[in-house]
């Protein structure tokens, strides 16, 4: 479990940096976007690595078709928020916080599925982490105002699309890692 935790909080520090710390990240220049990149990809080794080699300790519940259901569209609506804000669709320049709300929609579509303490650790602990970067956002731009302009449908026709073909291959490899996300 330590090396599941040390994969979180790897995560936490290397994003809440420039938030904490401004002025040393600013400081750090190009160097420090390489740096941030890197303890990133570090992060996120050590969360498959922890997650993986956990004991699974207490469990309250498991997946249920039902679950399964309501977790798929909720990475589906995640995955349509990351590439809704990428491409400036409609609900893409109207939310503030569009790829963190996708992210914390597909934490909890996890945790909705995984009740073990690992997942607990995993994705109670990210979803946090979403929730804290919302919040410090909030408090540091306190007077954000939507983006102007029109959008074109066929921006948020093609997100969907995007968002879709992401979903699939998301779900063939859970099932390739023996995480069946589409049946019981």
């Amino acid at each position: 479990m330590f090396i599941l935790i040390l994969g979180v909080a790897l995560w936490w520090a290397a994003h809440l940096f420039k938030r904490v710390a401004p002025a040393a990240r600013r400081d750090m220049g190009q160097r420090g976007r390489g740096l941030v990149t890197a303890a990133l990809i570090f992060a996120v080794l050590l969360m498959i690595w922890g997650y993986r080699v956990a004991e699974t300790g207490a469990v309250w519940w498991g997946p249920s078709p039902m679950m399964k259901g309501i977790n798929n569209l909720l990475v589906l609506a995640g995955l349509y928020l990351f590439a809704a804000d990428g491409m400036k669709t409609r609900i893409g320049v109207r939310l503030r916080h569009p790829q963190l709300i996708g992210f914390s929609l597909w934490a909890v579509a996890h945790l909705l599925v995984n009740g073990d303490m690992p997942s607990f650790v995993l994705f109670g602990g990210l979803l946090a982490w979403a929730l804290a970067e919302i919040v410090l956002i909030n408090r540091a731009e306190p007077d954000w105002q939507p983006r102007g302009g029109d959008v074109s449908w066929s921006k948020d026709g093609m997100a969907l699309i995007g968002a879709l073909v992401v979903f699939g291959v998301i779900g063939l490899i859970h099932a390739w890692l023996g995480y069946n996300p589409f049946g019981a």
